[in-house]
């Protein structure tokens, strides 16, 4: 089940951070890199953040979260994580569909870590296109994806 998620109590974005913090650690790993970023987001980020958040729950604990990110030229996925106990279920599937589904966009703009190839392939199944390449100043090779609905 997905539900939008009270980013701004402060209990529930305990919980956002968790999974992220669970999920970014892998992400880490598969991008070799010691200093990222996501890692670094504090409580008060989430808190505050006026991005939008949406929870995926099986068995009745949160197992993924994608967060949005939406204007009226666009939607950009900010984030999409799992919490690692929960991979391989379909679950960044079902969030991928509800955010296709749900928000009104004629462009939807994601971005990863270039080494990050579950991420990639999961984007590039649902149509999204490489666009851009760039070193950050932190040492990750990242990728921009596009996909652009034609009404």
């Amino acid at each position: 089940m997905i539900e939008k998620l009270e980013n701004s109590e402060l209990e529930v974005s305990k919980k956002i951070r968790s999974i992220f913090q669970v999920s970014y650690k892998i992400e880490a790993k598969l991008l070799n890199t010691i200093d990222f970023p996501p890692l670094k987001r504090p409580l008060e980020d989430y808190l505050k953040s006026d991005t939008e958040f949406f929870g995926y729950s099986k068995n009745g604990e949160l197992a993924g979260i994608i967060e949005i990110d939406h204007t009226n030229n666009y939607t950009h996925i900010r984030s999409l994580v799992v919490n690692p106990i929960f991979f391989r279920q379909g679950i960044a599937r079902n969030l991928m569909e509800f955010t296709l589904k749900t928000f009104d966009a004629n462009l939807f703009v994601v971005e990863t870590g270039l080494e990050n190839e579950p991420a990639s392939k999961l984007y590039k199944k649902y149509g999204f296109i490489e666009v851009k390449q760039w070193d950050t100043n932190h040492g990750v090779r990242k990728v921009k994806f596009e996909k652009r609905i034609n009404n």
